[in-house]
């Protein structure tokens, strides 16, 4: 029986735990810091200009949905990263910055989410699509349904997505690492002791997918069951 728990807990810590993680440390960072030389949109704004990217601009996005859009070149900030002043809402805007200096360079990794994203939406789409229509499906080819085959090939498509957003990571931990932290650090944008926990946020951004691509895990080992 303490096995079972055990084995429980630490499928809770893997599934669950980079999500709470990630929230977390963006939470914790998000106290309002007065002496920072302005907001997360602020400073969007100004490192869009440094780095010359004239075509990019700033606007709103909902709460949480930050991201870079590569086809209107537009850096999408939820309301508080856009307005507030703190260690997650710069550390935020810069990531995203990051993403669109990426892609202006035209670098290799900049590629990787416009690449393999809509393989991981078109897959996910799939298997939801194959989750109901798997007994019509299976009568058209003349296969017999069963149920341990049927959920075989929604688990399947559904790693198959996991491992597609895990090909993303490398995108992300360039705009936080290869990007956002030397723009912050040589900019002198931060005091020097805010850098650790700005690093920790950073890895928060770059570990968005990480926790994404687990959650999806649990979604397509229920999916069968239902």
């Amino acid at each position: 029986m303490i096995v079972y728990i055990l084995l429980l807990l630490v499928l809770i810590a893997i599934f669950f735990g980079p999500q709470l993680w990630v929230k977390k440390v963006l939470k914790q960072h998000q106290a309002p810091r007065p002496d920072l030389p302005g907001t997360g949109g602020e400073l969007a704004r100004h490192l869009l200009k440094r780095y010359e990217l004239q075509d990019v601009k700033v606007e709103a996005a909902e709460e949480g949905k930050d991201h870079y859009d590569i086809q209107a070149k537009v850096v999408r900030l939820s309301p508080y990263v856009l307005n507030e002043r703190s260690l997650t809402a710069v550390a935020v805007a810069a990531h995203e910055v990051g993403h669109a200096i990426a892609h202006h360079r035209q670098e290799t990794v900049a590629r990787l989410r416009t690449r393999y994203l809509p393989y991981a939406m078109m897959i996910q789409r799939l298997a939801v699509i194959m989750l109901f229509a798997w007994p019509i499906v299976s009568a058209a080819l003349r296969l017999p349904y069963t149920p341990v085959l049927h959920g075989l090939v929604i688990v399947t498509l559904g790693l198959v997505t996991v491992f597609v957003q895990l090909a993303i990571l490398p995108e992300e931990w360039d705009a936080s690492f290869n990007k956002a932290l030397p723009m912050l650090t040589k900019g002198r944008y931060l005091p020097s002791q805010d850098i650790p926990k700005v690093r920790r946020i950073l890895t928060a951004c770059a570990m968005t997918y990480v926790a994404s691509a687990l959650m999806n895990i649990l979604l397509f080992w229920r999916l069968p069951r239902r």
